[in-house]
């Protein structure tokens, strides 16, 4: 019984650290780049999709894998894989809503009890939107986008 109790305690700290590490703490970091010098020419174009592109990585690798983990599979019976999921094929837009506002209830076509709700992972829909089309590509191989148009009519809640 008392090893049974110590794999319950040690389960539960475990899950919690790891709900900790994906909510990011509720900060978020901002790197400040220098001006350019006269010497340094600025591109004369940027790409905006590989910027966007870019952007998604950086989200991801920071608040997504360490639940989703770097491969986008997630951890069988404790976090879904995002790798060929119909509810992200299917509905980008509430995904992106999920990213911005975490949820209660994760949707799956089996019928699997997920552990933990998710926490809101980004604050501000040009992240939601980067972070849902990276996944999107990297790990589905989709040419779906979505825009911050897209994005209209949702509203962050307050955290």
């Amino acid at each position: 019984m008392k090893k049974l109790s110590l794999f319950v305690l040690t389960l539960s700290i475990g899950s919690i650290a790891i709900l900790y590490s994906c909510s990011g703490g509720g900060e978020q970091k901002t790197t400040q780049q220098p001006a350019a010098t006269q010497e340094q020419a600025a591109p004369a174009t940027v790409d905006p999709e590989a910027a966007m592109m870019a952007r998604g990585e950086e989200i991801y690798k920071t608040k997504c894998f360490a639940c989703h983990q770097a491969d986008g599979k997630g951890l069988p019976n404790a976090f879904p894989s995002l790798v060929g999921s119909q509810f992200l094929l299917t509905n980008p837009v509430e995904a992106a809503n999920q990213a911005l506002n975490g949820s209660l209830a994760v949707p799956t076509p089996k019928t699997v009890k997920w552990p933990a709700p998710m926490p809101p992972q980004v604050n501000t829909k040009e992240d939601a939107v980067a972070a849902i089309n990276y996944v999107l590509k990297t790990f589905n191989n989709s040419t779906t986008r979505i825009t911050i148009e897209d994005l209209a009519n949702l509203t962050i809640n307050p955290r």
